[in-house]
C-alpha cells in the first residue's frame, strides 16, 4: 500500500450537480428538469418493490446452522455480498445469482427477469467437493454469517466476463485482474440465509434503518465517495440540494464504501475518522451519515447503475454523478478505461427505469472573489482561481503546515495528520 499521504488526495478536482454555466445569472444556479419522483408520501420503494430481508429469525438460527453440511470461508469480497443480500441492498436477490441471472448481467446488465442490474453477485470456490444441494456454511474471520443452498454451480467464461461488465479483458482494469487472480474457478448460486451481520470497523446500518431515519415524502440526495472529504465535496452535495429538481426540505445522504477499494486508498479506519470527525464538525441536520458494506470495482458505467439500484434500496430518490464515476486507468500508458461523461450517460438512461433521478456533475473551484464556482463561471468572469496541488497537500501535511480551510475541513486534516 502506499504511504497515506500518497494516496487520492487529487481527487479534489471535484464536482459540482450540472449548474448553467451563463455570466447573467447566479454562478451556481442549478437548472434542471422537473422532478420525476412520482410518490411524495413515505420513502421511494425498493427496487422491485419489496425491501428483502435474508436474516433468520434469532430462535431459529442454531437449527439453520446445523443444516450446514460444509463450510467455506469468505473473501472480503464475499462478505460485502453475503450482507448486502441479507440486509437488502441487493433487492430484488435473494441469493447468490445462477447463471441464467449471471449471463444476463453480463451480457446486457439485466436480470433474467429483465429487471435493470449492473453486476454479478456471485460466490466462488476452487472446490470440487462442492455441488447442487450441498448447504454451506458461509464463515468470516470467526463469524458465521450465512447457510447459502447451492442451487447452481458452473465454471464461468472470465474474458467474457470481463468484455462485458468492464469493457477490457485488460488485466491492468482492477476488477478485471480481481475475477482472473482472485475469484475462484467455480460460481455458485442459490439462496442465503442470514445468521449474523460481519463486524467491521465502520456500523453500516441496514436498509431499513436508514429508511427509518429520512424524512417522509422528501427527496434523498445520494453522495457515493471512497475518500476522505474536503470542501468541494462538501459544497457538491449540499449545493445539489438546492436544485429544482429537489423538493425543497430534501436531505443528502453521504454514503461512503467501507469495503475493499483500490490498493492505494486510504485506509478504512483511517477514512471512518475522518467521516465521523467531519460528522460532529459541520453538525448539519440536512445531512444523513452511513457506510456501505460494498466492495468496489472501479467499473465505471455499470458501478454508477450498480450504485443507484443500491442506493435506491437505502431510500435514496436521486444520485449524484460525477465526472469519471468509478473510473480507473492504464498502469501502464495512464489512459482511462472509460470516457469522461460514459458513467452519467449510461446512469440518466437507465434512470427512469429505476424511478430515480441522477445529479450530474462539473468542475467545482475555488476563486478568491465568489468561494465556489463552476471553474466556466471562473473563467468568463475573469474570477482569480486559487489552487493547491496534491503534491503541495501532502507536503504541507507531513511538515505540519496550516491548510487552507477553503481546501479541507479541519477535522479530516487532523485525522490524516496523526494517522
Amino acid at each position: 500500500m502506499a504511504p497515506l499521504f500518497d494516496v487520492l488526495v487529487s481527487d479534489v478536482s471535484l464536482h459540482a450537480a450540472v449548474w448553467e454555466n451563463r455570466a447573467d445569472i447566479h454562478p451556481l444556479r442549478p437548472v434542471m428538469t422537473a422532478s420525476t419522483s412520482a410518490s411524495k408520501t413515505g420513502v421511494i420503494a425498493p427496487y422491485g418493490g419489496t425491501l428483502v430481508d435474508l436474516m433468520v429469525p434469532e430462535a431459529d438460527r442454531t437449527a439453520v446452522k446445523a443444516s450446514a453440511t460444509k463450510t467455506l470461508e469468505c473473501s472480503d469480497r464475499n462478505a460485502c455480498d453475503v450482507e448486502l443480500l441479507t440486509v437488502g441492498g441487493f433487492s430484488p436477490l435473494r441469493g447468490f445469482m445462477h447463471q441464467e441471472d449471471y449471463d444476463a448481467v453480463v451480457s446486457g446488465h439485466r436480470l433474467a427477469s429483465g429487471q435493470l442490474f449492473g453486476l454479478p453477485i456471485v460466490m466462488d470456490t476452487d472446490r470440487e467437493d462442492v455441488g447442487v444441494g450441498d448447504k454451506l456454511l458461509l464463515t468470516y474471520k470467526g463469524q458465521d454469517l450465512a447457510v447459502l443452498c447451492v442451487e447452481d454451480k458452473w465454471e464461468p467464461n472470465k474474458v467474457a466476463e470481463a468484455q462485458g461488465c468492464y469493457g477490457t479483458t485488460s488485466i491492468e482494469h482492477p476488477a478485471v485482474r480481481m475475477i482472473t487472480m482472485e475469484r475462484k474457478r467455480f460460481y455458485l448460486g442459490g439462496s442465503v440465509q442470514g445468521l449474523e451481520l460481519p463486524q467491521r470497523v465502520f456500523p453500516c446500518k441496514t436498509p431499513a434503518e436508514v429508511r427509518a431515519g429520512l424524512p417522509d415524502g422528501e427527496d434523498v440526495v445520494a453522495f457515493q465517495c471512497r475518500n476522505p472529504i474536503h470542501r468541494a465535496h462538501y459544497e457538491l452535495f449540499t449545493r445539489a440540494l438546492h436544485a429544482q429538481n429537489v423538493s425543497e426540505n430534501a436531505v443528502v445522504l453521504v454514503h461512503p464504501t467501507c469495503g475493499p477499494t483500490q490498493q492505494d486508498d486510504i485506509p478504512g479506519a483511517v477514512r471512518f475518522q475522518t467521516y465521523e470527525r467531519l460528522a460532529a464538525e459541520v453538525n448539519n441536520d440536512s445531512i444523513r451519515w452511513a457506510y456501505l458494506p460494498y466492495a468496489m470495482h472501479m467499473a465505471g458505467p455499470r458501478e454508477a447503475l450498480q450504485h443507484m439500484i443500491i442506493r435506491r434500496n437505502y431510500g435514496c430518490t436521486h444520485f449524484i454523478i460525477g465526472r469519471d464515476m468509478a473510473g480507473c486507468k492504464s498502469s501502464l500508458s495512464g489512459d482511462d478505461f472509460y470516457g469522461p461523461y460514459d458513467a452519467q450517460n449510461f446512469a440518466k438512461e437507465c434512470a427512469p427505469e429505476l424511478t430515480m433521478e441522477t445529479v450530474p456533475s462539473l468542475n467545482l473551484v475555488y476563486t478568491e472573489e465568489e468561494g465556489y464556482v463552476t471553474a466556466e463561471h471562473a473563467e468568463a468572469r475573469g474570477l482569480h482561481v486559487k489552487k493547491l496541488s496534491g503534491t503541495q497537500f501532502r507536503k504541507m501535511l507531513r511538515g505540519g503546515e496550516e491548510i487552507p480551510e477553503w481546501f479541507a475541513f479541519r477535522s479530516v486534516v487532523e485525522v490524516l495528520r496523526s494517522a
